[in-house]
């Protein structure tokens, strides 16, 4: 009896322990391997859900994972990648489509044949990381910095410094957002607090702010402007990244190209790469 009861609170409290991990392991959230599944992976719009805009979805779908794996965005525009699109089903695990307008009810053939759908593709690793490999570049598994943007925005009738609490700005903050989970990024628009303390004020030209990058945000001054004899606007981004100074920039584009334009800098500095361009 007393090996028995010796036994049982043994078990008790291995079984404590593992529902301590448990709960602990819940609290945690998504694990790193979790997250490097998702560079395998992307979602692109595609008009149907047959073979007639399949094989582009899933080109499009492979250029995406290889720059936001590799934080090599020249991948997009390289001859060689282009030749890989063209046969990126051989790299396919699996693929599923989530349609648009589920729930809106079909009331002509525009509505039952032109539909646009979500259209996920996920990718092979292994395959994936041996054509990075044959591509001269590698993946890009470590943390990366959430990208932060202290912007002097210049609209035709209106001015204002970028931030999370303007209502001006609600559009492009969720515009920077997208873009940046497109490229396997995260990015923020500061508070209107820390613009304060960092001492950002609006007609300086370039924003200063006294907050300084690390390894978890990259903070990107810069300026946003539309110019109407383009039309377009106009972005000039600089980034201090580990003791260097990086500027860039793009002109003639809408504001989701513009801000596309200053993560994929982020991207490519910090990962290795020799600068934003």
């Amino acid at each position: 009896m007393k090996t028995a009861r010796i036994l049982h609170s043994r078990l008790s409290a291995m079984l404590l322990a593992a529902a301590a991990v448990a709960l602990v392991t819940a609290r945690a959230g998504p694990s790193r391997a979790e997250g490097a599944a998702d560079l395998y992976k992307a979602t692109v719009i595609v008009t149907g859900y047959d073979m007639r805009s399949r094989p582009k979805g899933f080109a499009q779908a492979l250029r995406e994972v290889l720059v936001k794996l590799s934080g090599e965005p020249r991948l997009r525009q390289d001859p060689r990648v282009a030749e890989l699109a063209a046969h990126a089903d051989r790299l396919v695990t699996k693929f599923d489509y989530v349609d648009q307008m589920a729930g809106i009810k079909v009331h002509d053939d525009q509505g039952t044949y032109d539909r646009s759908y979500n259209l996920t593709v996920v990718f092979d690793p292994a395959k994936i990381d041996a054509t990075l490999s044959d591509l001269g570049e590698h993946p890009w598994l470590g943390e990366r910095p959430v990208v932060v943007p202290v912007l002097e925005v210049q609209r035709v009738t209106r001015s204002y410094l970028l931030s999370a609490e303007n209502l001006a700005a609600a559009d492009q903050v969720g515009s920077l957002k997208t873009v940046a989970q497109e490229l396997g990024m995260t990015a923020r628009a500061p508070t209107d607090a820390e613009i304060k303390v960092w001492g950002v004020t609006m007609g300086g030209g370039f924003p200063a702010p006294t907050a300084a990058s690390t390894s978890a945000q990259a903070i990107v001054a810069g300026t946003l402007e539309f110019k109407e004899d383009l039309p377009g606007w106009v972005g000039s981004w600089r980034l201090h990244w580990h003791g260097k100074d990086y500027g860039w920039s793009i002109s003639g584009v809408n504001f989701d190209e513009a801000f596309r334009d200053l993560v994929r800098g982020v991207l490519r500095v910090a990962s290795g790469h020799d600068g934003p361009k």
